[in-house]
């Protein structure tokens, strides 16, 4: 009898105990992966954020740059992190959406291995052409290309990359013909529309806005539906003869698939009110972003609808899986 009653005790005692070590996460600093090198946007927006979470956790962020194949080696290290809340992803849309479509034997599957937290960001891609082109508007750069099919050529940062599909979504919608030429990234890109090798591109903003404004580029318009907070003076292609055209760039936080749902929760409500602070809305409209801040289902509706939209391109375009 007796040692039945220390028994009791002592499972009262664990049992009390459970809600106590659950409660006291974090106990220890979380790590932010971020799968592209120190200086990029989305390293530079996750420590936008980071450092405020931290504070709201009383732990600190200590983001971890895992660059590497578009992004798809971090995607895959904390796709097989432990679940336990200590590991969380920050990422754009590429490994999430396309990537499954893009190669064969991609280490993680992005719906299985990850779980949603928050969409961070928003951003536009810009159409620039080269003002030797003689285009105008985006009336006049149709028109040039229609007269001249298959000898305009436009740069992308890789085969199926998203400058690359937005480009092949536009050629669709605009009946054009237009040559694809890939390079290693967008500096590439805009050198070679400035030495005339290419004559147009979609870019992100925040390497093709300074070429803009110095007049090296042209900006025809942007790919958001509605006009960007951050560039509000340029017109989207959905007003400009093009309902519905969208391609946007977007960055979001996951967690690996089987971490406790309130931590998610916990996480998800602190990153959004931190993205909704005007402090750092400002920040990301300084890096052509606009805040976001969804709910995890809002992210995962996101997720499901994106690769709806891209399959359908890639299956258009031939892209073949690598």
């Amino acid at each position: 009898m007796q040692r039945r009653h220390l028994l009791a005790a002592a499972a009262a005692t664990l049992a009390g105990a459970l809600p106590a070590r659950a409660q006291a996460w974090p106990a220890r600093p979380i790590r932010m992966i971020v799968p592209f090198p120190a200086g990029t946007s989305p390293d530079l927006i996750a420590r936008m954020v980071s450092e405020p979470l931290g504070a709201a956790l009383g732990q600190s962020i200590v983001i971890e740059n895992r660059p590497g194949a578009g992004g798809n080696i971090g995607t895959g290290l904390a796709a097989k992190a432990a679940p336990d809340g200590y590991t969380f992803l920050f990422t754009i849309q590429g490994p999430l959406v396309t990537a499954p479509m893009l190669n064969k034997n991609l280490p993680y599957d992005p719906v299985r291995d990850l779980a949603p937290v928050t969409l961070v960001a928003t951003s536009p891609n810009v159409l620039v052409v080269d003002p030797r082109l003689g285009a105008d508007t985006l009336d006049d750069f149709v028109r040039i290309a229609r007269a001249r099919p298959g000898q305009l050529n436009y740069g992308s940062v890789g085969n199926g990359s998203a400058s690359h599909l937005a480009m092949e979504l536009f050629k669709t919608r605009a009946g054009i013909d237009l040559v694809h030429v890939p390079y290693q990234g967008f500096p590439a890109v805009i050198n070679a529309i400035l030495a005339g090798q290419v004559q147009a591109g979609f870019m992100v903003p925040g390497l093709a806005m300074g070429q803009v404004r110095a007049g090296k580029l042209k900006a025809l318009g942007v790919t958001t539906l509605g006009r960007s907070s951050a560039l509000p003076e340029i017109p989207t292609l959905a007003e400009l003869g093009y309902p519905g055209f969208e391609a946007i760039s977007w960055q979001a936080v996951l967690a690996p698939a089987g971490t406790p749902k309130p931590i998610i929760d916990r996480v998800a409500t602190e990153l959004v009110r931190i993205i909704k602070s005007d402090e750092v809305r400002t920040k990301m409209i300084g890096q052509y972003f606009s805040a976001a801040g969804t709910a995890p289902q809002a992210l995962a509706h996101l997720m499901r609808s994106e690769r709806e939209n891209w399959s359908r391109v890639i299956r258009a375009a031939g892209v073949q899986p690598e």
